[in-house]
């Protein structure tokens, strides 16, 4: 568990600073084999125009390869050290398996170095292990959940995230996500035991707008600060209220409480309870 430390106000920069100490975080070299080059878009797309705001800048980062497939099947690995991520919110932590591969995987809460992994279907129901979901007894916390059968987990892979294995009905199970939406996933599909690690990171406080843009984050500007011409909000005299019914995207469509997911998605059949 990581701690968190409260800086004295000695600088500017570091009045309402608050970040982690990485206590348990071992700062050491990465096997090459697991870092590729990553070339970030910033927020444009194909043709340079941007297509998401506010990206862009930021170090550079070389992606670490993670096992999301956990495909090492009854191989038994150790959980050698805990590395930071920059692409990611969560711990991982490096795994040396008995055959001499060495792969990344996701950091489990209260998993500690030295301790033994494994992924089968018939391993044991502890922290870090991976079944697939028909063999999780009901009521169990997981991680990293497949949503089609060896495609590697897609669900529940942020910093402190674990969802809740309800029941299961007919080849299906019914897991309750982070985001409190309840969803039918095949009962083929694997899941990780467990909690993920670091769930203080959103408690820390960048402290100034400088480390913001060290991230890759670029300033946001309000609506109602701009001339009519760049945004619905825009305009007026000193300063003149939002001037609509409710605040809009700078595109005119509703900005708060407006559901964005299509309306005849395939996938929807799979939903039983939306998320609020």
């Amino acid at each position: 568990m990581a701690e968190i430390k409260v800086y004295k106000a000695i600088t500017p920069g570091l009045r309402g600073k608050i970040s982690q100490t990485f206590a348990n975080v071992k700062k050491a070299n990465i096997p090459r084999e697991l870092v590729v080059p990553n070339h970030r878009k910033k927020g444009r797309n194909n043709q340079g125009v941007i297509t998401i705001r506010h990206r862009g800048g930021g170090h550079k980062k070389l992606y670490r390869k993670i096992d999301f497939k956990r495909n090492k099947y009854d191989i038994p690995g150790i959980i050698n050290r805990i590395d930071y991520d920059p692409n990611r919110n969560v711990n991982i932590a490096l795994v040396y398996y008995a055959d001499g591969e060495k792969r990344y995987i996701l950091h489990p809460e209260k998993v500690q170095i030295g301790e033994t992994i494994m992924s089968g279907t018939n391993v044991e129901i502890k922290r870090g292990n991976s079944l697939p979901l028909r063999n999780i007894p009901i009521g169990t916390t997981i991680h990293n959940i497949e949503l089609m059968h060896k495609k590697g987990g897609q669900f529940v892979r942020s910093a402190g995230s674990g969802a809740r294995l309800l029941a299961k009905d007919r080849n299906y199970a019914i897991i309750r996500l982070p985001s409190k939406e309840v969803r039918l996933i095949h009962e083929d599909c694997w899941a990780t035991i467990g909690r993920l690690s670091n769930s203080e990171v959103n408690l820390t406080r960048s402290g100034k707008a400088g480390r913001t843009r060290w991230l890759g984050i670029k300033p946001t500007v309000r609506g109602v600060v701009m001339n009519p011409c760049d945004h619905p909000h825009g305009g007026g005299e000193g300063k003149a209220p939002v001037g609509r019914a409710k605040p809009v995207t700078p595109w005119g469509k509703p900005a708060l409480g407006m559901k964005t997911r299509k309306k005849n998605k395939k996938s929807s059949n799979y939903i039983i309870k939306q998320s609020k």
